[in-house]
């Protein structure tokens, strides 16, 4: 049985740690909380992360239990010594990419969906914030890529991975980037990774609204 145990389910902050996994190729036994179902308020599941989101990583071997997406991402790769340039500067710039998503790029999509696509009572207005805010992350992403082959330059880490669980969910729902054309071409770049095509269809494929 291995030692990493994986609490997920098909989301763009689940997708980011199923990627890096399989990119890291290490053994891990996934189990799927389903909160469509409502499992993510399970007492045993609290028990793990008390804000009942997923997801949630607990290391058998080091007994350590994470939450956070960026937390786990950061774990993993102190853990393998992987997924984090060496040299000082890159190194800060994969963390500062990784802090920008999930302060900025994660939390703003996630607010356009709920006001976009889930609550149709919604406030245009707030509706058109939120589109406003999340074009603005889209640019600096771009203005980030146009002269970087990953965000933290020629090296891929968990920047990369982070910002790519919530771009796949705003191309799977239509929230058109493709006038950033290096962001665009950045998504592309990862599409085609192996792990990251085998990360995003665990537990399964996510689906549109």
């Amino acid at each position: 049985m291995p030692d990493l145990i994986l609490y997920t389910d098909s989301s763009p902050n689940g997708f980011k740690i199923t990627v890096a996994l399989e990119e890291l190729g290490l053994p891990y036994e996934l189990r799927h909380v389903r909160i469509e179902q409502g499992e993510h308020r399970l007492t045993e599941f609290l028990r793990l992360n008390p804000h009942g989101r997923i997801p949630v990583l607990v290391d058998q071997g080091s007994n350590i239990v994470l939450f956070e997406s960026a937390a786990i991402l950061l774990y993993l790769a102190e853990k393998t010594q992987r997924l984090l340039p060496d040299a000082p500067q890159q190194r800060w710039a994969a963390i500062t990419w990784l802090m920008f998503h999930a302060s900025s790029t994660g939390p703003i999509l996630g607010q356009r969906v709920h006001y976009e696509i889930f609550d149709k009572q919604s406030d245009p207005a707030v509706a058109r914030r939120f589109r406003t805010l999340t074009e603005q992350a889209f640019a600096t992403l771009d203005n980030q890529l146009k002269d970087n082959h990953w965000l933290a330059g020629d090296t891929y880490s968990i920047a990369d991975i982070a910002t790519f669980g919530w771009m796949h969910i705003a191309r799977l729902i239509a929230f058109d980037f493709n006038q950033f054309s290096h962001l665009s071409t950045w998504y592309q770049r990862m599409t085609e990774r192996p792990a990251v095509q085998r990360g995003i269809s665990l537990p399964h494929p996510a689906t549109g609204p």
